[in-house]
């Protein structure tokens, strides 16, 4: 018997009026349906944003120190769930157990930061010009927002949104992508036993092109929070500022690791190789460029090349180094691009190919693929794949494997490995990136540093996470007392 899911509006669970569902798949294996949940319309949507309105005044007056007190303790329910909700993120999206596990681990620590930072929400005393006055600013609520979150990281963007929102006395619409919506719904589960009031957090399913119109333009919302590719990103954001609503869209990447003469090579394989094939590659910061100094560039090329054959490709459940990608359609997309890659003159030096026999025939699986020989220009160095495929470009000195990192329309994660000093300096000084390592893989970021992008990477408005993550869903107002 497949569970059927409503939507979360009100603090009751409810069914779409549309009275339609949709499936959510198993990736590991496509039979297997895994949930049913509503497939909402814009009436839906609508009834939920005045929901959230409604109930927007009385939570923005609940003390901060009030309102953390709840996200604590929907962080301690999540943690109770901790190994249902991994199992769930596994089944829904794909990804493999240990890396399921450490994403839940990190909503629950998301959750426990901002139960904390709500008792710092109030704002600052400043000196006055003149006597006899008291001159101070204000932090409070933008109002109502919507979160419109993507499948990559279903419970750890939702709760990176969810939390600061519902700190900083907002009332929140939220919309899961629809091939992932379970790992979300759980974090409202655990909200609703933690006694979040009625109406300030709202969940709805559903199809993006029919629910993205109204979670963007309507009148009453003050704030839209998205993750996801650039182009819709790009649509989400011109949407909002018609209304002059304040927009945070987080999108693609296309990231750079650079490899220098005093790499340790086995070092440098290990962060490219985690970078670029762990969580399958489907990851906004997935290192998908490895620009290598030709003094080693045909070391690294055998090395990679041998750790990507190397990897255990298999169900998530099994634990695997890299598992499925989350749909047919995305694995299509990874499959065509490889034949791109061939067709523009990479030479494919592992890979690249669907796996197919007895664990494999009903899941979507590709074997980690790394091309030599790509040009910076070629469509492989320059677009989005989102699946575990590595290009690796020589450079023939620092200044070039600079300029050919940020010779791209993106700028969300980078990272360099080398022992020179003044190399690892002037990356950090001139890389185009909103998060820059040295000696680090691009993926992975402490949840209390400010998480975004340049260029097309992002809106470049503001940034999430930590205090930066507060900052988009408050308002400040300046405030004089004469007395």
């Amino acid at each position: 018997m497949v569970t059927e899911y409503g939507n979360y509006v009100g603090g009751e669970w409810t069914d779409s009026v549309s009275g339609e569902t949709f499936e959510v798949r198993n990736p590991a294996e496509s039979s297997e349906i895994v949930s049913r949940f509503q497939d909402s319309t814009v009436s839906d949507a609508e009834s939920a944003i005045d929901t959230a309105v409604a109930a927007q005044n009385d939570w923005a007056t609940v003390p901060g120190p009030e309102r953390g007190s709840v996200l604590n303790q929907a962080s301690q329910a999540l943690e109770d769930r901790k190994a249902e909700a991994t199992e769930t993120l596994v089944r829904e999206e794909g990804k493999a157990w240990s890396e399921a596990a450490g994403e839940v681990q990190r909503a629950i620590d998301i959750f426990a930061y901002y139960a904390q930072k709500a008792f710092d929400l109030g704002g600052v005393v400043k000196s006055s010009s003149g006597r006899d006055k008291e001159l101070s600013t204000r932090q409070e609520p933008l109002g109502t927002v919507t979160l419109i979150t993507p499948w990559n990281y279903p419970i750890a963007i939702p709760a990176w949104k969810l939390a600061p929102a519902l700190a900083a006395g907002n009332t929140v619409v939220a919309k899961p992508a629809s091939v992932a919506p379970n790992s979300t719904r759980i974090l409202f589960e655990c909200l609703d036993e933690a006694g979040l009031p009625d109406g300030v957090a709202n969940y709805v399913t559903g199809s993006g092109s029919v629910l993205g119109d109204p979670l963007t333009t309507h009148e009453d919302i003050d704030g839209v929070s998205f993750t996801g590719s650039t182009s819709v990103g790009t649509s989400v954001a011109q949407a909002a500022a018609e209304g002059l609503k304040r927009v945070q869209c987080e999108m693609g990447g296309k990231n750079p690791t650079i490899v220098m003469p005093s790499a340790d090579i086995e070092e440098a394989v290990e962060a490219v190789g985690i970078g670029a094939f762990g969580t399958t590659g489907q990851s906004c910061t997935a290192a998908s460029r490895a620009i290598v100094h030709e003094q080693v560039y045909d070391e690294f090329i055998e090395a990679i090349a041998e750790y990507a054959e190397s990897l255990d490709v298999g169900p998530g459940l099994d634990d695997p180094d890299v598992g499925p990608h989350v749909s047919k359609g995305e694995l299509e997309s990874t499959l065509d691009y490889i034949d791109v890659g061939k067709s523009e003159g990479a030479t494919l030096e592992a890979g690249g190919e669907q796996l197919t026999g007895e664990t494999y025939d009903n899941g979507y699986y590709v074997r980690p693929t790394v091309f030599s020989d790509v040009d910076n220009d070629m469509r492989i160095a320059q677009e989005e794949i989102f699946g575990p495929v590595l290009s690796v470009i020589r450079a023939g000195d620092f200044e070039e494997a600079l300029a050919l990192a940020n010779d791209t329309d993106y700028g969300l994660s980078a990272s360099i490995i080398t022992q020179d000093l003044t190399e690892a300096n002037e990356f950090l000084d001139r890389i185009e990136a909103g998060v820059a390592k040295v000696n680090e893989k691009t993926t992975g970021l402490e949840l209390h540093v400010p998480f975004g992008g340049y260029k097309q990477s992002s809106t470049n408005t503001y940034r999430e996470q930590g205090d930066a993550g507060l900052d988009f869903f408050t308002a400040t107002k300046t405030v004089y007392r004469n007395y």
